[in-house]
């Protein structure tokens, strides 16, 4: 019978420094703004982030690529060694060595089908006080603009009072995002990502839970509105990678509400 894993800090030390000496070995440059913006009643022990009840933080974090989770993990751990615990949708665990990861690193998986045992987790991590990770768009952009959101990030943080910290992540899809193919070295050799960190958004009790979710995107779109406005390559005209405002060659935003909806059936069958 093969082990329980169980989750360990130890190992998700481990991940995020393998994942740090991975950006340094590939000469990727992680260009940070807004870091002040991070919650202050932190407390950090050398390496080590004190989880204490009552200040814990929603992260909220733009999906462009599947590699965002990993940028926005490094500005969270070289500030204040949080070990975010990232929400996860079921598909994507159906690896014997991605079940192993989320179970070390205590991560949240989640049925899109059937998601309230999930948020129930999310809820009582956050009550303990810990950082809790997720992708608000629910899924990959291909517009590379930041869409109508689910409700969950504010839902949650209106529950146990919880700011939530709005990430912006530019730079990441470049290296692999949804339709390009797979992960390669001459996509990742020394492609910039450019990170923000925005204020700190709180939402009441009562609030409307669509009418924070807008105030969130619009914070998480102004967060992009910055990274591209100061990144470090000027892309050629009409860069795939480019939001098509921009001049560049990336599906509209009306595109993309065409494609979520042509999808939404197929989110329901895979979880």
């Amino acid at each position: 019978m093969a082990p329980i894993l169980r989750p360990s800090r130890h190992a998700y030390r481990a991940i995020v420094l393998a994942g740090a000496a991975a950006v340094r070995l590939l000469r990727v440059p992680v260009l940070v703004t807004g870091e002040e913006n991070l919650p202050r009643d932190q407390v950090v022990r050398g390496l080590h982030h004190e989880v204490r009840p009552g200040h814990g933080a929603v992260v909220a974090v733009t999906h462009f690529g599947y590699l965002d989770f990993v940028f926005a993990e490094l500005v969270l751990w070289r500030r204040l060694r949080a070990h975010s615990r990232f929400l996860i949708t079921r598909k994507h665990t159906g690896s014997a060595l991605v079940t192993a990861v989320c179970r070390l690193c205590d991560h949240v998986v989640v049925d899109r089908a059937a998601g309230a045992p999930a948020f129930a987790e999310a809820l009582a991590k956050l009550r303990r006080g810990e950082f809790v990770a997720l992708f608000p768009e629910g899924g990959v952009s291909r517009s590379f603009t930041v869409r109508p959101l689910r409700t969950g990030a504010v839902r949650l943080a209106a529950a146990t009072g919880a700011p939530v910290v709005p990430v912006a992540v530019w730079g990441g899809h470049r290296m692999l995002t949804r339709g390009r193919g797979r992960l390669r070295l001459r996509d990742v050799w020394r492609t910039p990502v450019r990170v923000h960190v925005g204020e700190l958004l709180r939402v009441a009790p009562g609030e409307d839970a669509a009418a924070a979710s807008e105030r969130l995107r619009a914070a998480l779109q102004a967060g992009i509105d910055r990274c591209t406005q100061s990144y470090p390559e000027v892309p050629a005209p009409g860069a795939w990678w480019m939001s098509a405002h921009l001049g560049g060659g990336a599906i509209t935003a009306a595109e993309q509400v065409a494609h979520d909806a042509r999808e939404r059936e197929s989110y329901r069958r895979t979880g």
